[in-house]
């Protein structure tokens, strides 16, 4: 097995607690360079607001919004697009109402609220609680008349609550054909951006999902999947651990992740479990 591409995860895999990337990491990365094996970013994150974060780590290829969106970062070509239809917006945005739950969108360029709640605060406290030429966080009173007035194109829409979420979740998916993923950040896996418990639903189009979206970046490439190192830590990057050659996770990741990983670091995030598995397995 010949190592030909490295997929990771941002938050709590590359990225530490803190938003930021640990030194030794970065030097990974360029050995990854050195090496001539390419390195994507796999993220549930929207490109809009992982923009300076690629360029600092030199990334080749990003896929974004979990597998809405895959961007060859080197000449800025889409590779890959897939959006959730205003159709299904309105029936996610009635749920959420109904529910009394927060709702919020990504587009290409925004993200689209009617308070910062969640996620969407979170990314906004990222973003140095400001807009950017690449990011624009529009807050607005109705949600609904907004998007069927101005048709933006949405990668994906997330549900947050303090509460549970299982039962939005299940009536999500009786009544509209998308991929539903349940996060939970609680206890150990607290958000300490913004020092919140709470759980979210991560809405996006039918079929996609980290997995696919590596499985479609590996046959542009003509890697095979033995060839690929996958690093996640999240419930979310488990289709992408068991679709690669070499599945890694960290030391602080979720429990489930863990179970299916072929590897596991002895170091945390902050403490570069992700240069300790670039060097034990390729450099």
């Amino acid at each position: 097995m010949a190592i030909k591409l490295v997929a990771s995860d941002l938050d709590g895999t590359l990225v530490d607690h803190n938003n930021l990337i640990p030194e030794r990491n970065l030097d990974a990365i360029s050995s990854l360079h050195n090496k001539k094996i390419d390195f994507a970013i796999c993220t549930g994150k929207t490109y809009s607001i992982t923009k300076d974060i690629c360029k600092k780590c030199n990334a080749s290829y990003g896929i974004f919004g979990n597998g809405t969106q895959i961007i060859n970062l080197e000449t800025g070509e889409e590779i890959y697009k897939s959006l959730v239809s205003i159709e299904n917006f309105n029936t996610c945005y009635e749920i959420a109402k109904n529910h009394n739950l927060h709702i919020h969108i990504y587009t290409d360029s925004e993200v689209i609220s009617e308070k910062l709640m969640y996620m969407d605060l979170r990314n906004y406290r990222i973003n140095g609680n400001q807009n950017s030429d690449s990011l624009y966080f529009r807050i607005i009173p109705n949600m609904k008349d907004y998007i069927n007035k101005n048709n933006p194109q949405i990668f994906k829409l997330v549900i947050s609550s303090d509460e549970d979420l299982t039962v939005v979740k299940n009536e999500i998916l009786e009544k509209l054909d998308l991929t539903v993923q349940h996060i939970k950040k609680k206890d150990q896996y607290k958000d300490k951006i913004i020092n919140k418990e709470y759980e979210y639903l991560d809405i996006t189009p039918k079929n996609i999902g980290k997995g696919n979206a590596l499985n479609f970046l590996g046959h542009f490439l003509h890697v095979d999947n033995n060839d690929i190192m996958a690093i996640g830590d999240n419930v979310n990057d488990i289709d992408m651990l068991k679709n690669s050659g070499i599945s890694v996770t960290l030391a602080d990741s979720y429990e489930e992740i863990k179970q299916i990983a072929s590897y596991t670091t002895e170091n945390s995030v902050e403490n570069s479990g992700f240069a300790e598995a670039v060097y034990k397995f390729i450099v």
